[in-house]
């Protein structure tokens, strides 16, 4: 069979002729390699979940077991999905899964690059562990993670002092429940918040350069440098523009960072992001004592000049790399259509609205049908009930 190394055997001794690298029956040095290699990880992993450093130390390299040690881990495992031998040893891929104790229903998985090294006696041992090419960093990447628990929050730190991360955790404790007031208890009602120390750190966290991400305070993100394949959401904080804002501004931007949390399961290809944003701003902003005009300056401005929008924004006017202004205004069209539901048609029918478009699937026919069902207009009638709202509102 192509493929396949032929075996020949002569005689009761059984010779192998085979191809290179090639065992009797099959087994090829790589293959032997490579379970070596899983071995290692296995006890590797075994280690750190078990909090045993000596175990660990004689698996290779202690750094890692430096900097993870405050993460509350209930799952840690490689899965070694290829070898590569060098001149000193070996790097191996590996899909890397983990769970944090408490706060992920399902293993992160990220990919990682491994370094190894081999002893006199011919044990591997690890001498480094990276993130893959093109995956972006996880937190202890960039140094020892300091790790400070609230009611609903865990926030996991690096380089920022433990005042700051229990400042963190205080707000995050108030959004939880802020959020399950207004969307439901069908979320965990807890939240993980990563704090590098730079908005470089950031920027490396989510695999993309700093540049798209100044001037944003934070994001979410479905697992930050990870595949994007589990529901294990993170709120990722860019620690220079957070500390520009006042006490209320830092307050709004986790309660809408943890509304993202919370609608993950409903937030599909099909909702637009007029919507997710809007709403995220609408329960964000509840109780912050702002007015309108305080909370959409930009729409406001173009209100008074004459500039009102026509139409409710779309994807592509939430382009953080994209006009300042422009995507000030798309943020604030998305929180004035989503005011005006709750106002109009009460909260509840928000939520049901957004879960009705999330539902749909695919994004043709998603806002068209829930508008119909759930709030009982149309698409045209909804734009020009938007467009008097904005203006009545702002101008």
């Amino acid at each position: 069979m192509a493929g396949r190394g032929r075996v020949w055997r002569i005689g009761a001794a059984g010779l192998c002729l085979l191809l290179p690298l090639t065992g009797c029956g099959g087994r090829t040095a790589a293959d032997s390699a490579r379970a070596e290699v899983q071995h290692v990880l296995d006890r590797r992993a075994a280690a750190l979940v078990a909090h045993d450093a000596s175990a660990y130390g004689e698996t290779g390299t202690r750094a890692e077991y430096a900097r993870l040690r405050a993460l509350p881990l209930a799952s840690w495992s490689y899965r070694v999905t290829g070898v590569h031998r060098t001149s000193s040893g070996a790097t191996a891929d590996a899909d890397l899964r983990y769970r944090v104790a408490g706060y992920d229903r399902a293993p992160v998985d990220v990919r990682r690059t491994l370094t190894l090294g081999r002893g006199a006696g011919g044990a591997w041992y690890v001498t480094a562990d990276r993130p893959a090419r093109r995956a972006g960093q996880q937190l202890w990447d960039q140094g020892t993670v300091t790790a400070v628990e609230g009611a609903r929050s865990l926030v996991l730190g690096t380089g920022r002092p433990r005042a700051e991360l229990r400042a963190f955790a205080r707000m995050a404790d108030r959004a939880a429940p802020a959020v399950s007031h207004e969307w439901g208890t069908d979320w965990s009602g807890r939240v993980v918040v990563l704090v590098p120390r730079s908005l470089a750190g950031m920027a490396g966290l989510l695999g993309s350069p700093a540049s798209d991400y100044r001037g944003i305070a934070a994001v979410t993100t479905g697992e930050a440098g990870g595949s994007g394949r589990t529901p294990a959401d993170r709120v990722v904080v860019n620690p220079e523009a957070y500390a520009g804002l006042g006490d209320v501004g830092k307050q709004v931007v986790l309660t809408h960072e943890t509304t993202h949390v919370a609608t993950r399961a409903h937030t599909t290809a099909a909702t637009p992001l007029w919507l997710s944003e809007g709403y995220a701003d609408w329960i964000g902003y509840l109780g912050a004592g702002r007015a309108p005009r305080a909370i959409a300056p930009e729409l406001a401005r173009a209100v008074q000049d004459g500039r009102a929008p026509g139409a409710l924004p779309g994807d592509k006017d939430f382009g953080f790399t994209g006009d300042p202004t422009e995507l000030a205004q798309a943020y604030e069209s998305g929180w004035l259509a989503c005011r005006m539901i709750a106002d109009d048609w009460g909260a509840a029918r928000l939520g049901a609205f957004y879960r009705a478009v999330g539902a749909h699937g695919k994004r043709p026919g998603a806002v068209e049908q829930a508008l119909r069902k759930v709030l009982g207009t149309t698409p045209q009638r909804f734009t020009a009930r938007w467009r008097d709202y904005v203006t009545k509102r702002l101008g």
